[in-house]
């Protein structure tokens, strides 16, 4: 049964991804902070975008989903009412899936798959394992796979969600048991999860908080980072850079 704001959806402003190949979340989220309760907006992808549901449901927002066609969806975020938090939920994490854009630019249905595995593995109501646990696991399965790239990118979160140095010492000397001295020395030392393992141990010892950790973890490892970035788009920016700079020196 429709609600009754949904009359008025379509005076909603229009937010169309569908061109974006970058992270879009971000930029969604920050004007949805300024929409108004009893006001909203309407999201335009060419897949279903699941990961804005708890996003935004969890700051207030209601929404409803229309497929236009197979290429086509759009969602309108009504804001019911105003909500803070004061502890970080999956909307706070960084570094968002942003590798489900990669999909959607084979094609959307795969997109669709995609998006859905996501919401069942990592946005499941009442799940059994923690989201801290769970990051853990996904990190010790990357590294153990040689997914260095993937193995960051869960560090960051599960740090941002609040597991500890001590955790992270301990993991670490996991990976270096279960993988061999040598194996840890010419893989995963140079590695960038080592890296940012590092970094987060430096920064803590320099006196920093924890959020302002996480924001430094972020600049550094993030999608700015070739080494961490899941988006196409950056790799050949970097490739383009360099290739420039080898040009000047020549």
């Amino acid at each position: 049964m429709a609600k009754e704001w949904e009359n008025n959806k379509e005076s909603f402003d229009v937010i169309d991804v569908r061109k974006l190949t970058g992270n879009f979340l971000p930029m969604v989220l920050k004007k949805a902070s300024n929409v108004e309760v009893g006001k909203g907006i309407c999201v335009v992808q060419n897949f279903e975008p699941i990961p804005l549901y708890s996003a935004l449901t969890d700051f207030g927002f209601e929404y409803s989903t229309n497929k236009i066609s197979d290429n086509e969806y759009r969602v309108y975020f009504y804001r019911e009412k105003m909500i803070e938090h004061s502890k970080p939920t999956t909307t706070d994490v960084p570094l968002k899936p942003t590798a489900i854009v990669n999909f959607s630019n084979i094609d959307s249905n795969l997109a669709n798959i995609a998006v859905n595995f996501w919401e069942y593995t990592w946005d499941k109501k009442n799940p059994a394992i923690d989201i801290k646990t769970k990051l853990l696991l996904s990190l010790s399965n990357a590294v153990g796979a040689g997914r260095f790239r993937q193995a960051t990118r869960e560090l960051v979160k599960a740090y941002a969600f609040g597991v500890t140095i001590p955790e992270l010492d301990e993991l670490f000397a996991l990976f270096a048991w279960n993988g061999g001295f040598g194996a840890f020395a010419s893989n995963i030392g140079p590695s960038a999860p080592f890296g940012a393992y590092q970094y987060i141990k430096k920064l803590d010892e320099s006196g920093k908080k924890r959020d302002e950790i996480t924001k430094m973890l972020v600049d550094k490892f993030g999608e700015r980072n070739p080494r961490t970035s899941t988006m196409f788009k950056d790799k050949v920016r970097m490739c383009e850079k360099i290739a420039g700079l080898q040009n000047q020196k020549v």
